[in-house]
């Protein structure tokens, strides 16, 4: 019983902490499908996660501070959009812009705030269905948010096959012929950019408020990057991104489970197994060039002028 408690317990923990991944790998496939790849991600995240545990320090209120989170990485987001969409700079260097730009005001920002703690908060349960064993360590007891990752990557799945989600993905293919039909597709690519950025700020008040929670400089630690390479591993579909966020979940909670367990392996090696993860699917990815061509937007990171 003690070995299936200690699973129960692993499982919990990986999905908290691939609820964050999920959610910013959700906000850059909304970004992707319409042909714009974003590499401010970590800034994002980071700036949410402050605007976030802010937010809720000042006011006590926890909704309040996500709703922050979110707004402050919307708003990265739609300076990145304005630059990389409207006056067509280079997206790849604008989203590393971003990133620095986000992760710097956080980081300056953020020096009064390493000081402070949230106060206790109760943990969240399902009814009785917590009490479950087993199941219920592993599945009922997670923050409201979690439940709602799920939700919204099963809705993103279904939309992106609705006739709003597959205007958004024939702008991703070919904005020329989105244009020709009377589609704004710079509207509609800023409106995606928006809505990725401000998952991603999201992710980061998830990081702040819910599994950390606290704030310190960095405290994503490359969860941004990692977030990009997982929408990519997912080819661009919201459920596989859900299935590949818990993998890379598990992942980082097995160090921390076998060095509980006392298995005698360096930490520094253990610490190391998510970014060994992540570089693995670069190779895999990589090396099945004819699945990701598959699914690529074809206008991926290709600006579009109307007037040109």
């Amino acid at each position: 019983m003690a070995g299936l408690d200690s699973i129960a317990s692993l499982c919990g923990a990986s999905i908290d902490a691939g609820t964050a991944l999920a959610l910013a790998s959700l906000g850059l496939t909304c970004n992707e499908r319409a042909g714009v790849i974003n590499l401010g991600a970590e800034g994002m995240m980071l700036l949410g996660a402050l605007a976030g545990f802010a937010t809720t320090v000042h006011t006590g209120a926890s909704l309040l501070g996500f709703a922050a989170g979110a707004l402050a990485g919307a708003t990265l987001a739609a300076v990145f959009g304005a630059l990389a969409i409207w006056l067509d700079t280079n997206q790849y260097a604008t989203g590393l812009a971003a990133s620095l730009l986000g992760a710097g005001v956080a980081a300056f920002a953020g020096v009064p705030y390493t000081r402070e703690a949230l106060g206790e908060r109760a943990t969240p349960a399902l009814g009785g269905l917590a009490d479950v064993p087993v199941l219920g360590p592993a599945l009922f007891r997670h923050h409201p948010l979690v439940y709602g990752v799920v939700l919204l990557a099963v809705a993103l799945h279904y939309l992106l096959e609705t006739r709003p989600g597959l205007i958004v993905r024939g702008i991703g293919e070919s904005p020329e012929t989105a244009h020709a039909l009377g589609y704004p597709v710079r509207r509609i690519r800023f409106a995606c950019v928006a809505a990725g950025g401000a998952l991603c700020g999201l992710a980061g008040a998830y990081l702040s408020l819910v599994y950390t929670p606290l704030w310190v400089e960095g405290m994503t630690a490359g969860k941004g990057w990692i977030a990009l390479a997982l929408t990519t591993f997912a080819t661009w579909r919201p459920l596989l991104v859900l299935l590949g966020a818990y993998s890379f979940g598990a992942v980082t909670m097995l160090q921390l489970h076998l060095q509980g367990e006392g298995v005698s392996v360096p930490s520094q090696l253990l610490s190391m197994l998510p970014y060994l993860a992540t570089i693995l699917v670069l190779v895999l990815i990589s090396r099945g060039p004819a699945l990701r061509r598959a699914t690529l937007p074809a206008s991926l990171g290709k600006p579009f002028n109307p007037g040109a």
